[in-house]
């Protein structure tokens, strides 16, 4: 049996007394070096993030970075970060992006590797995404909605994977991030055997 990992939280150093930067650290794992792996990408990608929300601008305003773990069981670890920014104007920017990884071995999970090799799996998860827009009337940018990126951003939640768009990305900026959770049993003829979908399937 998979055991929890251990998660302690930790914040950078503060630049000012309005930006408060708060990262997920996993500790405790008796694989170093699998610890490390996976400590190294959250923090890859958090710095991505900052960059790309003007964390070193001098005209930054405010920025809030947190975190949220959505599983953590099995062997799976998936979690979220989220960062907000605001650099003046109508209103800050909010970026959320997920990291999904074997707890085992740290490799992280693309999209693309939850599903057998060469499955439709963009096309079944479109088709899933599409009938839940047409039931919640989700306002779109530029409807028809036709599909979702090969890398679509997803987390892993309890027996769903829940695929979500980022701000602007389809729909307007008051509809926030539209989130489409999906049961794993929908998705069974093609996942991939043993892989982490298979994995939290197989406990339900």
């Amino acid at each position: 049996m998979e055991f929890p990992v251990s998660i302690v939280t930790r914040k950078l150093p503060n630049v000012s007394p309005k930006v408060n930067v708060y990262y997920p650290v996993i500790v405790h794992l008796e694989n170093s070096e699998v610890q490390s792996k996976m400590n190294h990408a959250i923090i890859e990608l958090l710095n991505q993030i900052l960059i790309d929300l003007d964390y070193y601008d001098k005209n930054l305003v405010e920025l809030l970075a947190s975190y949220e773990v959505k599983t953590n069981e099995r062997g799976i670890l998936s979690l979220n970060l989220i960062v907000y920014s605001f650099t003046g104007g109508a209103h800050g920017m909010t970026v959320v992006r997920s990291l999904t990884f074997d707890t085992k071995t740290g490799k992280q999970y693309t999209l693309k590797e939850l599903f057998k090799q060469d499955s439709p799996y963009v096309e079944t998860l479109s088709s899933i995404i599409r009938k839940q827009m047409q039931r919640w009337n989700v306002d779109l940018l530029d409807p028809p909605f036709k599909e979702i990126r090969p890398d679509q951003d997803f987390y892993l939640a309890d027996t769903s994977i829940v695929i979500y768009f980022q701000l602007y990305e389809i729909t307007p900026y008051y509809w926030g991030f539209p989130y489409f959770p999906i049961p794993i049993k929908d998705l069974e003829t093609i996942i991939q055997p043993e892989g982490p979908l298979d994995r939290l399937m197989s406990f339900t």
